[in-house]
């Protein structure tokens, strides 16, 4: 039985990854906030404004422990996924963690063409989104760093790339 949890800051590639990775391994893949919006028929961006961010951590926390019963899948979790009560905890018991960890500069350049679709950085200038990134990447990671595993994210950008990423978690996590 395989079952991964991939971590990190919005941005990092978590569900570039993981799709590419359950495709690789013939397994599911679960992107936890498509997971969430699915069952609740809103998007993240919905659920945040109706329940606030509170009401959607605790739907959040008990998706996760539903989607982390699955065998054979990987799940891409959400920024502040394992930060949240006891979800790490709950991740390590589960399966295998892995911390995406990428640079500032490469998570700046990938949210400012998403910034629109994401809650917690929408209409944020340039200079503000770096700052957001900065400090909260600063708060996160030790929370992040708690993961069995880190991989690199920064190399995400090419099929290539995402190819030696791939072969290089199957190794890191003795995946094949």
């Amino acid at each position: 039985m395989i079952r991964v949890f991939l971590m990190g800051f919005m941005g990092a590639g978590k569900t570039t990854l993981g799709k590419a990775l359950a495709k690789d391994l013939g397994i599911s893949f679960i992107d936890l906030d498509q997971y969430i919006e699915r069952r609740y028929m809103k998007t993240v961006s919905q659920i945040f404004a109706t329940k606030g961010e509170q009401g959607f951590r605790e739907i959040e926390s008990r998706l996760l422990r539903e989607a982390g019963e699955f065998d054979d899948v990987i799940v891409s979790c959400g920024g502040s996924t394992p930060l949240i009560g006891d979800n790490m905890d709950y991740m390590l018991a589960q399966g295998k963690t892995v911390y995406l960890k990428c640079d500032n500069d490469t998570l700046l350049r990938r949210l400012k063409a998403a910034s629109a679709t994401r809650p917690l950085i929408a209409g944020k200038t340039d200079p503000e989104l770096a700052a957001f990134i900065e400090s909260e990447t600063k708060r996160r990671e030790p929370g992040y760093l708690r993961a069995e595993f880190i991989c690199p994210g920064d190399r995400l950008e090419t099929r290539d790339q995402i190819s030696e990423t791939i072969q290089y978690l199957e190794q890191l996590l003795n995946l094949k």
